[in-house]
């Protein structure tokens, strides 16, 4: 049985719908990326790839369009189609928004969203993007509150803890996950 009716190609539909930036649909993209490896590393493989994905390319869809009520617009959506679970993780993909991350897709979203946009903003400053980027890197850049100052980095931190792993190595994993797509996700560094 389907964990989700939602295809990918509706999900995305509607994040072009409701997201016209760039950026923003290139962070959806990102995100879907990762999430899809982490079904793989921490869910059921497989059966988890596409509710997984889908989570992460609909995590900001209303962000956009509607600031002052993300996540609201997009949680509602998806349980007016019944889709619960995938509602569910994203209302809990930020911890500030007090919604508990039951499940281990609840908090592979939390873990995988803020740290794949951190990442991002670190591959644009390095002049080989993510090609040579690695955790060290990364961890150097965290410290410094003055780069990508709207990161939350106790976000990050607390996702690799909620995953019970290494924050070096779920940076790894990320990475990982991130390199084979830098050119459709524009991770190959500044424009030369």
């Amino acid at each position: 049985m389907a964990r989700t009716r939602l295809t990918r190609a509706e999900a995305q539909a509607l994040l072009f719908e409701w997201t016209e930036t760039e950026a923003l649909r290139r962070h959806a993209r990102a995100v879907e990326i990762v999430m899809r490896a982490a079904a793989d590393r921490y869910g059921s493989g497989e059966a988890d790839r596409e509710v997984y994905g889908i989570a992460g390319l609909l995590h900001d869809a209303d962000y956009e369009k509607w600031p002052e009520e993300h996540p609201q617009r997009i949680v509602g959506w998806l349980r007016e189609r019944g889709e619960d679970e995938l509602a569910h993780a994203i209302s809990a993909h930020y911890s500030k928004w007090g919604v508990e991350p039951r499940s281990t897709l609840d908090r592979c979203l939390l873990a995988c969203d803020e740290l794949t946009g951190f990442i991002g903003a670190c591959c644009l400053v390095r002049p080989d993007g993510i090609a040579t980027l690695g955790a060290r890197s990364v961890r150097k850049k965290l410290k410094d509150k003055a780069f990508a100052a709207k990161v939350d980095r106790g976000e990050i931190r607390l996702g690799a803890e909620l995953l019970g792993v290494d924050l070096s190595e779920h940076i790894e994993f990320v990475i990982s996950a991130l390199r084979p797509h830098a050119a459709e996700l524009g991770l190959e560094g500044p424009p030369r």
